[in-house]
């Protein structure tokens, strides 16, 4: 089978899919606008050939110079699992007659105002929201929606340029920081618990499902710089008060008419219980959070996606074993990683249920933390116990410190 991946070299994660899909077979032919030679190694030795473009935001140019490119070649999938080319991987279905998902259906996993339609049209609880392409437009949103409100781009990934207003002032202050985001949208602020619910699907059967839990709230840990953000992967799906969230996640694919490949959705649970759907991604989670759904399971996600979208199967043992845990951390300071302290400390208490450290070393210039969640770098525990999963996680993110000067 002859397979387009776009950008097969970004984010992170994305190598381990590119070579899984080899792995199944599939002959993989890359498109990116990178040079070649600056694609991750994984990325290069499974890839049957490499077309760089100048850029992937240039739809019309790309689907020009694949079609000259795949000349010969029939391919069968055109696989994105970066977000900002979802769209663009279905031009190039359409353009090139290739099976999957169409612009119309792309169109309703990246636009957050088309996405909630779509959603509330099937009876599905969502919060208010409206599509706002001026300044004017977002007052006159909030107006409908009140404060607390939540304001962030149509097309965003993850909490990036996105604000809580509590009054005029603070939403003067977030559009000023939003010049260069053409369109947003204006949502009722919900105030609950946030999951995520993730699904590896083909022709339409979900064959893979996992739940994650943000501590803290994703807006919270993304204005404080002091607090070590977690990610946790769920042992347990069948406990009482997931089953709302799972419910709400299969009710979403099959209104948005998902079919195959990964997907990524954000629900709320509200204090009585109810699920509330917040959006959906046609692409696998961020932030190394496969990686933990692997080490939930003692699985590779990444051939599990890989068999499901070559094959239409699944034979990754879907037990889970671990409630397992990122925690990311963020350096005190400014400028390059001077010193880091307690982790010897915390090896000895907990080394083995430590799966993973992958921490700035010294001298290494600290990361912006407002703009990626992996901060100055993360360490990942696991615990099959739910409480002492987090006792341990939190020793981490209180006793593990990093210092810049």
């Amino acid at each position: 089978m002859d397979v387009i991946f776009l950008s097969p070299g970004y984010p992170p994660e994305i190598p381990h899919f590119v070579q899984a899909l080899a792995g199944q077979g599939a002959r993989v032919w890359g498109v990116g606008d990178v040079p070649e030679h600056q694609l991750p190694d994984v990325t290069r030795r499974a890839l049957a050939g490499y077309l760089r473009v100048p850029s992937l935001q240039d739809d019309m140019g790309v689907v020009g110079a694949l079609g000259k490119w795949m000349t010969g070649r029939r391919p069968e999938r055109v696989i994105a699992l970066w977000e900002p080319a979802v769209v663009l991987a279905a031009r190039i279905r359409e353009a090139m007659g290739i099976a999957g998902q169409d612009i119309e259906q792309a169109t309703r996993f990246r636009d957050k105002d088309v996405m909630k339609q779509a959603v509330r049209a099937k009876g599905i609880r969502c919060a208010r929201s409206a599509r706002a392409n001026t300044v004017r437009e977002v007052w006159a949103a909030v107006e409908q929606t009140g404060f607390p409100a939540i304001v962030k781009p149509l097309d965003g990934a993850g909490s990036m340029d996105t604000f809580r207003v509590n009054a005029p002032r603070e939403l003067e202050a977030a559009l000023a920081r939003l010049t260069h985001v053409p369109s947003v949208n204006v949502e009722e602020f919900i105030d609950g618990e946030e999951y995520h619910f993730d699904t590896i699907c083909s022709n339409g059967t979900i064959h893979y499902e996992n739940m994650g839990f943000y501590r803290p709230k994703p807006l919270i840990a993304r204005s404080n710089e002091w607090i070590s953000p977690q990610t946790i992967g769920v042992r347990d799906l069948t406990q009482p008060h997931l089953q709302p969230g799972i419910a709400l996640g299969r009710a979403v694919l099959e209104a948005l008419e998902f079919q195959t490949g990964f997907t990524h959705m954000e629900w709320f649970r509200l204090p009585d219980g109810e699920a509330v759907f917040s959006e959906i991604a046609a692409r696998p989670p961020g932030a190394n959070t496969v990686d933990l759904m692997n080490f939930v399971g003692d699985i590779s996600v990444f051939d599990g996606y890989a068999e499901a979208e070559i094959k239409g199967t699944f034979s990754q043992s879907l037990e889970r074993k671990y409630n397992a845990v990122n925690i990311f951390k963020r350096a005190q300071g400014q400028g390059r990683i001077t010193r880091i302290e307690g982790l010897p400390g915390l090896l000895q208490r907990y080394g083995e249920h430590v799966v993973h450290i992958d921490l700035l070393p010294v001298g290494a210039q600290r990361r912006n933390w407002v703009q990626t969640l992996l901060s100055d770098g993360y360490v990942v525990i696991r615990h099959p116990e739910w409480d002492r999963a987090l006792e341990i996680a939190d020793a981490f993110g209180t006793d593990l410190q990093l210092y810049a000067g």
